[in-house]
């Protein structure tokens, strides 16, 4: 595309994810206009047509039809998690440009799909991670780049609630979703930790998943009481990872735990030089001249060493922005579809060995 180019981007799903991330970001945008909305509810996508659309924009309840629109160059799949890989395909293949919400699919096999596509048609195809988007996540990514930590071992990637178990759309719903807060937000700390260590090569892994509070009458929860017929995903989730070069990731999720040190969507590196973490701001510790030291950056800091470019830019924001201009300017997408997949086969992995209570290998 050319640089000056307008970007027209249909909207797939106007629901909560849409609402509170894509679209106020992409309206942000000064080359991208929002043509096209699409929901089974048609209601959800004349509410979007009116806050976010151009006036002359089309709202359809069946997404084929929009992608029948060929002045269409980007479309968002904001879709339950069942969705996202035949939308996902069927867009790639009427020539659009992708950005799916994550995760990137339900399991390894519709994941594979979208990737072949992506190949197939010579499409951009991205996934929604916006945590590496955080100054946080950036900063430590650097530093592991830089070579700060060495060879990194040992990793926790961290995704815990206390009592925050969203009850609204289909998160519950474990045949519309594919599980429950491993896939939807152990997911962004599995992604931040496999992209920080740079190591894509899971060998084997142990998973175990647990039910214990779904029938809790008493609850306590953020977002008020779930009905217990319908918690049919897990309520927590574990995993041990072992990666070919024998490096090793805890994984840990849960919507709702008797735990007070609550975390979400961060992680933890331990390498031969030294490590990071995200449990007070960002902290570096390791040894120097037989002393040991830990490092906190001002993430706060406006100086030019963390000058972003934009005042104020949110992840998502920029996550939005990165996007649009990996598309205008035929970039490489921030989050790259050959990463995501391997994200989706460690989480199927650990789904599939807490179901059979055995280890489940990557080269099966």
């Amino acid at each position: 595309m050319d640089a000056n180019s307008i970007v027209r981007v249909g909207i797939i799903g106007c629901g909560g994810i849409a609402n509170g991330k894509h679209m106020p970001a992409l309206a942000k945008l000064k080359n991208v206009r929002m043509v096209a909305f699409c929901d089974i509810i048609e209601e959800k996508a004349l509410k979007a047509r009116e806050r976010y659309g151009t006036p002359d924009c089309a709202v359809y309840t069946d997404y084929r039809k929009l992608l029948e629109d060929q002045s269409i160059d980007v479309v968002h799949v904001l879709t339950p998690n069942r969705s996202h890989s035949f939308i996902t395909v069927d867009s790639l293949e009427a020539g659009k440009h992708v950005m799916c919400e994550k995760p990137m699919a339900i399991n390894s096999e519709e994941a594979q799909k979208m990737l072949d596509a992506a190949r197939r048609t010579g499409k951009k195809l991205t996934i929604g991670y916006q945590s590496r988007q955080r100054a946080d996540s950036r900063f430590i990514k650097a530093e592991a780049d830089a070579g700060t930590f060495g060879d990194i071992y040992y990793a926790k990637a961290t995704a815990l609630r206390r009592r925050a178990v969203p009850t609204w759309g289909v998160f519950l719903n474990e045949y519309e979703q594919g599980g429950g807060p491993l896939i939807d937000i152990g997911t962004h700390a599995l992604d931040l930790t496999l992209w920080t260590m740079d190591n894509y090569k899971p060998k084997y892994c142990v998973g175990t998943t647990y039910h214990a509070l779904n029938n809790t009458t008493d609850q306590g929860n953020a977002w008020g009481n779930w009905d217990p017929a319908k918690f049919t995903v897990e309520d927590s989730a574990f995993g041990f990872v072992v990666m070919e070069n024998g490096a090793t990731i805890n994984l840990e999720s849960s919507w709702a735990i008797n735990m007070l040190d609550t975390r979400e969507a961060i992680t933890t590196v331990c390498g031969t030089k030294a490590g990071a973490d995200m449990l007070d701001g960002v902290r570096i510790n390791g040894v120097r001249q037989n002393l040991q030291y830990v490092m906190k950056p001002d993430m706060n800091a406006k100086g030019a060493a963390y000058f972003d470019g934009v005042k104020g830019e949110s992840p998502a924001d920029r996550e939005a922005r990165l996007w649009i201009d990996a598309v205008v300017n035929d970039k490489a997408p921030f989050v790259l579809p050959e990463q995501a997949i391997v994200v989706t086969r460690i989480l199927e992995g650990i789904y599939i060995s807490a179901k059979t209570g055995d280890i489940y290998r990557f080269d099966r």
